[in-house]
């Protein structure tokens, strides 16, 4: 899937991407090249995965 970050908080490590209207929250863990770190606006492609809580979350997140 292709969409963009929303949200990043880098203290945390928590982001959301958004894609027609949906958003899927991740954690820095899943930023595929290890930065650990992602800007706001970025344009990246992500897969769905299974979450805590019954929610899905982007995983294997990449910067286009």
């Amino acid at each position: 899937m292709t969409g963009r970050v929303v949200a990043f908080d880098e203290g945390r490590g928590l982001g959301e991407i958004e894609i027609d209207g949906e958003r899927y929250p991740f954690h820095c863990t899943a930023i595929a090249d290890g930065t650990r770190s992602i800007a706001v606006d970025a344009e990246v492609e992500f897969t769905v995965a299974p979450g805590a809580g019954g929610r899905w979350q982007a995983a294997d997140v990449e910067r286009r």
